[in-house]
């Protein structure tokens, strides 16, 4: 088996969009190049509920309702990944919208929404009626990534399997 720092786990999100847009391969391509070992990954439509409970901590946010509209708008792909530090490298590697060099950064479409009436001046100056579909959710820490793989997984769909590289990423 691995040491303990190599089996860092986190969970990855491809939300609707990026399944839409057809880019899973691209951020399951990211991770791998990365050295990262996945362990576990499914396509799924996300039920109310479970989204809910995912996003519990932003219940009280304006943009709550829209979020969870959104996640449980068309399938997703939950991913765990392992390696050295995934968690902060994969926040990393996700980045946000405007970072070049970033799954978001490289590959999000800025959309902004008119219609209802608005000014587009207006709309076009508004955060909420300009929304980013950012492609992928990333745990922030080790015990949110913890706690969020149980939301998503059972720990029995959770691979346990030994990389035949990880002498040549690691340098072991």
């Amino acid at each position: 088996a691995a040491p303990p720092a190599l089996q860092e786990k986190t969970l990855v999100v491809a939300k609707p969009d990026a399944v839409q847009r057809r880019l899973l391969g691209d951020i399951v391509q990211r991770f791998e190049r990365r050295g990262f070992k996945l362990v576990a990954m499914k396509l799924l439509q996300a039920e109310r509920r479970l989204v809910e409970q995912h996003y519990e901590q932003l219940r009280l946010k304006p943009f709550y309702p829209a979020l969870v509209a959104y996640m449980t708008s068309g399938p997703l792909v939950a991913m765990v990944w392992e390696g050295h530090n995934v968690v902060r490298c994969a926040r990393a590697m996700v980045g946000d919208s405007g970072a070049v060099g970033t799954i978001r950064g490289d590959l999000s479409v800025h959309i902004t929404r008119y219609g209802g009436g608005r000014d587009p001046t207006a709309a076009a100056l508004s955060p909420s009626l300009s929304p980013h579909r950012n492609l992928v959710h990333a745990s922030d820490s080790v015990e949110t990534a913890q706690r969020e793989i149980g939301f998503w997984f059972r720990q029995d769909e959770l691979v346990a399997w030994d990389s035949r590289d990880r002498d040549n990423i690691y340098g072991l």
